[in-house]
């Protein structure tokens, strides 16, 4: 009986785990591969010319769920050093090579992605970024049906609430970096890219029928994809002001049979 329930799971809501494989997917499409950031495999030489082009940079397990694993390095011009920013954990070094022995050791022999770092808006001193949830309506047809606001704990580097960040409205979030009117146009702008990613996502995954966009948003209010989430967590938006965003979100996991 718990096979048969597994296997059902399966069918209505297709999971992808490998974060390369998702990525690889988007930059098949010009209109979603602007808006992701420069991403390749973690090794040696990538950390060393990424650090050198973009000065800071996340690196992330392949595979992997609620932020573990992923730390945040830079490389200090300022004061001719490096660091990574690990959990609540932050680490500094004279030289690329003691940070890249230290590194490795941590992550063992794990595949990791690195990604050019986006600098996170900030909320009362804290990073933020937003959860754009997409997914299939019982008219079969794609819909960006919640977005909200997620704010890193105090000396985290991740904002993941299972990682204890919080969970905030977009306009609040946005209150001291853009108009109402801007506000709106984003909004807008995020659902017509939710969508786009869940049919980009559907025609390389058959199944996928819901999507989660990790999204950062940097000093000019552009949208980078840092990730997306096949089966995301739905319940996030249970804490937004707006309770009618989670029962939609609810209704249509219940009619393609997540819920």
């Amino acid at each position: 009986m718990k096979r048969k329930s597994a296997n059902k799971k399966i069918r209505c809501c297709r999971y992808v785990s490998s974060k390369w494989s998702k990525t690889q997917a988007l930059m098949k499409k010009s209109s979603i591969a602007r808006h992701v950031p420069d991403t390749r495999i973690l090794t040696p030489g990538t950390l060393q010319s990424m650090l050198k082009q973009y000065k800071m940079i996340y690196i992330k397990p392949n595979r992997g769920m609620f932020g573990d694993g992923v730390i945040r390095i830079e490389h200090h011009l300022d004061r001719a050093e490096y660091s990574y920013h690990a959990g609540t954990t932050v680490r500094t070094f004279k030289s690329f090579d003691e940070l890249r022995d230290s590194l490795f050791q941590l992550i063992k022999k794990r595949k990791y992605l690195a990604q050019k770092g986006i600098h996170l808006l900030k909320y009362k001193g804290r990073r933020f970024d937003l959860r754009v949830m997409a997914q299939k309506s019982p008219a079969n047809k794609w819909e960006t049906t919640g977005i909200a606001g997620r704010v890193a704990a105090p000396d985290k580097a991740v904002t993941n609430v299972h990682n204890g960040g919080t969970v905030k409205d977009l306009h609040e979030l946005l209150g001291t970096y853009a108009s109402s009117a801007a506000r709106s146009q984003l909004t807008r702008r995020l659902r017509l890219l939710g969508v786009e990613v869940g049919q980009r996502m559907q025609m390389r995954y058959p199944g996928v029928k819901e999507v989660g966009l990790d999204i950062a948003l940097d000093e000019s209010l552009y949208p980078w994809i840092l990730e997306v989430n096949t089966c995301p967590d739905p319940y996030i938006f249970r804490k937004i002001k707006d309770k009618s965003v989670f029962r939609r979100i609810s209704r249509y996991a219940k009619a393609y049979g997540r819920l």
